[in-house]
């Protein structure tokens, strides 16, 4: 299809819709998302050549990626209500205190460290979903603790969720990991202190940033270095992972020195809280990890697990204007092995330690747990769906790749590289995923710095930063945090307020993408 203005603001108008529909006009997800799938469809049909088949196909594979996210949704809105009904959440809120009475460290070990080392382990929106209700235990608003959840974990994106994203990108360049591990990890580890210190602004202002500069260097070295470490040695699986644990163990043992000022003034427990064992509070979130890992490094173990697949196979399609499309079976989802059947097994091993220990006060709890289950996941359903088929449909109609030639295209050798992360934040943007952004702008980013004379493995790792960074803000991820601290349909004022923090990393990824580019062979 000829590439026009026209034809570029066309494509760019489903998501341009989400925008202002959620950002200027305050409506919810599933209202905005409905509008954009709306968009994008009758767009597809028209302007871009497609047809009922190609529609159809389109919206067949969107409904194995929104099973594949909203198994993720539900299973966490389960493991969340089974700690918060037991009281977890509210007594690891109140315990946090005793460790440290600073407010920005307290975020800052939550809501960047934790949160981190679950976005190595977990999948789409787990680590918001699992964290921003502990912050609402600490007090902070259900706003703050979306966007702080959001912001901290982005950096662990690309080399979290054991390496997936990063695996999609060697995958569509046909470049081995160890050729691109180096950059990717660098710079990704450099955005880790611009996200640390993000949440530490979020949380406490100003004062609370400059108060926690010493801990944001001392855990930012920590998780940055160990994840450029473990990545380049060829271990990329456990990049985030190995970081994230670093910083855990790193920020503790910090808050308890005498370094850290915060650390002398911790509270006393209180009343309500005696009888009850933090450790097992925090037991939950242990048996989650101790399964993710298990079920993720025990190759026999994880086989087992991934023996039964739910997938179709979908024909191929082509517009009249010739973009095309090949056959495929579309998502795989694995119905025991999923990020959501481990939440889910989690949650059940949890809610039975939590009631042999009696920290259940009605008898009728199960049922309690689920209808509140029912009730969050009502709004956020129809949102991911619908921003899912959204995103599908312009993926199948040609729509996502003008606009990435639209914007790669306008820029030469010069100043393309301030633009690279920018487009893997725009990829993951639309479609809420670092590894979608990577399979669908990957090889486009590789052929465009290859044809301006510029380091390719520079130029990818700019891609899969930006969207690392870009995916925490997409409206899918964020209405998954939104659903667990009652947040559902009032997503526009969060996504309002992420998206003039969350660019900020972008814009230091683009920053240190040109300067990188144009030392790199010095």
């Amino acid at each position: 299809m000829e590439l026009n203005l026209l034809n570029w603001l066309l494509a760019l108008s489903p998501v341009l819709a989400v925008l202002v529909l959620m950002v200027g006009a305050g409506w919810g997800g599933s209202k905005a998302g409905s509008a954009g799938f709306l968009v994008a469809l009758a767009l597809a049909l028209t302007a871009f050549g497609g047809d009922a088949n190609l529609a159809l196909v389109a919206i067949g594979k969107s409904l194995l990626l929104a099973i594949d996210v909203l198994y993720i949704v539900w299973m966490a809105l389960f493991f969340y209500n089974v700690t918060n009904e037991a009281g977890a959440v509210d007594l690891i809120g109140r315990s946090l205190p005793r460790l440290t009475s600073d407010r920005a460290a307290q975020s800052l070990l939550i809501s960047w460290g934790f949160v981190s080392l679950l976005q190595g382990v977990g999948g789409f929106g787990v680590p918001v979903a699992v964290v921003a209700p502990l912050l609402v235990g600490l007090g902070y608003s259900a706003t703050q603790s979306v966007i702080m959840a959001s912001l901290g974990h982005g950096w662990a994106v690309t080399f979290g969720s054991l390496g997936t994203s990063f695996v999609a990108l060697t995958a569509v360049t046909g470049l081995p990991g160890e050729a691109l591990a180096h950059d990717a990890a660098l710079i990704l580890g450099l955005a880790c202190l611009i996200s640390g210190a993000l949440v530490a602004y979020v949380s406490a202002g100003w004062g609370g940033f400059l108060r926690s500069i010493p801990l944001l260097i001392v855990v930012g070295a920590a998780m940055g270095l160990t994840q450029w470490w473990i990545a380049t040695n060829g271990i990329w699986t456990l990049g985030s992972t190995s970081g994230a644990l670093a910083g855990a163990l790193v920020g503790v043992l910090y808050v308890l020195s005498p370094l850290h000022r915060g650390g002398s003034e911790r509270a006393k427990p209180e009343a309500e809280d005696r009888g009850r064992s933090l450790v097992l509070a925090l037991a939950a979130y242990g048996i989650l990890l101790a399964i993710a890992f298990a079920l993720n490094l025990i190759e026999p173990l994880e086989q087992l697990m991934d023996s039964v697949m739910l997938q179709h196979q979908f024909p191929s399609v082509t517009t009249s204007l010739g973009w095309a499309v090949p056959a495929e079976s579309g998502r795989a989802i694995s119905i025991f092995g999923h990020a959501g059947a481990i939440l889910f097994y989690a949650g059940l091993i949890a809610f039975l330690l939590y009631r042999r220990a009696g920290y259940f006060e009605s008898p009728a709890v199960w049922s309690e747990i689920w209808r509140k289950v029912r009730r969050s996941a009502v709004k956020s359903t129809v949102s991911i769906m619908a921003l899912v088929a959204m995103a599908s449909l312009m993926t199948h109609s040609g729509m996502t790749q003008i606009i990435a030639r639209g914007i790669s295209e306008t820029f030469d050798a010069d100043i393309y590289p301030l633009f690279a992360p920018f487009i893997g934040a725009l990829g993951a943007f639309m479609t809420g995923s670092n590894t979608n952004s990577n399979v669908v702008f990957g090889a486009l980013q590789q052929e465009t710095a290859a044809l301006l004379a510029l380091s390719v493995p520079i130029i990818l790792a700019g891609q899969t930063a930006g969207a690392s960074l870009g995916s925490v803000l997409a409206p899918a991820k964020i209405i998954v945090g939104c659903s667990t601290v009652g947040l559902s349909g009032k997503e526009g004022p969060v996504i309002r307020r992420m998206l003039l923090l969350g660019l900020i990393p972008v814009l230091f990824v683009a920053l240190f993408t040109f300067a990188r580019l144009a030392f790199w062979d010095l």
